[in-house]
């Protein structure tokens, strides 16, 4: 009974909190649209039995996903969210596996100390740290301030409510997701291997890229799914820098949801936005996997 509950715990946990929630959705997503509370009108009557399933069954109406389809401001943000995902993926690469590398290089009595620096600001709300960046990247801003004051530009840069602001934002809020898997898998190479490399001919450059890079590789992919996957949904870091001129589909199912209240259309979005979601993380447990079958034999 106890290896039972053991293995049932985590699937329970995935039945109550997403396969309920994104059927509950997806039912929603078939219904019509109505102003009154809530703002849809059902298409499935529970209340009805099995005959009202079966008319449901028979009588399935996607109209509301064919529409994402005719109406070029849905497409056009699922295809923005993946270009800018698919980009702050590639810059919070760049940004984390120098300091990853750094951090596994340093003294060992260095390293707890570099590790909460980069944990530290999960200490404080998400919501502040990106109203902060607000003040920062504003034209009477403090980073437009320090330009000013050394002489750098004569007028303040328009930084602020540009898909720059954007990218900064997403990199900043999720550098440690992609830090922290790349730390891992530094943190336990063997530098006895460069050495070898070096003493074959190799010089530190090559052996970068043949030796640290592919030993690296695992916590390269996790870090790169870690920060896809909720970039391409992400909501608040759109709308506080980004401005109106920022289209991203976490941005546009928010809009549908609380001001148009047009749930099924809305439901419709989110359960699209799902199944894009499930793709990525479908490949991520793969090379979890694999990882794991490697450390094991």
């Amino acid at each position: 009974m106890g290896r039972f509950f053991l293995i049932a715990t985590p699937y329970f946990w995935l039945l109550a909190l997403f396969l309920v929630p994104f059927f509950i959705v997806f039912k929603i997503s078939l219904s019509d649209p109505d102003i009154a509370i809530p703002p849809y009108v059902p298409n499935l009557n529970w209340n009805e039995g099995w005959p009202g399933l079966s008319d449901f069954l028979t009588q399935l109406d996607f109209e509301n996903f064919g529409f994402l389809l005719t109406d070029d401001l849905y497409w056009k943000a699922y295809l923005s969210s993946l270009r800018i995902a698919v980009l702050s993926t590639f810059l919070t690469l760049l940004v984390g596996f120098p300091i990853a590398y750094g951090m596994a290089r340093a003294e060992p009595r260095w390293r707890p100390t570099l590790l909460l620096l980069i944990i530290l600001p999960f200490w404080t709300s998400f919501l502040i740290r990106v109203y902060a960046w607000i003040g920062i990247l504003s034209t009477e801003g403090y980073l437009n301030q320090v330009l000013q004051f050394t002489r750098i530009i004569e007028s303040p840069l328009t930084v602020l409510n540009t898909p720059t602001a954007v990218y900064i934002g997403i990199i900043y809020t999720y550098l440690p997701f992609m830090v922290l898997p790349i730390y891992a898998s530094l943190e336990r190479m063997d530098l006895s291997l460069l050495e070898a490399a070096e003493d074959l001919g190799c010089s530190r450059i090559s052996a970068f890229w043949l030796i640290t890079v592919p030993l690296a590789r695992a916590g390269i992919i996790a870090g790169c799914f870690l920060v896809f996957i909720p970039v391409l949904g992400e909501i608040v870091i759109p709308s506080l820098l980004g401005g109106s001129d920022t289209l991203m589909i976490g941005k546009v199912l928010w809009e549908e949801f609380f001001n148009n209240r047009d749930w099924p259309l809305a439901s419709a979005v989110a359960v699209v936005l799902l199944i894009v979601l499930i793709i990525p993380i479908i490949l991520f447990q793969r090379n979890e996997l694999k990882q794991r079958e490697a450390e094991g034999s």
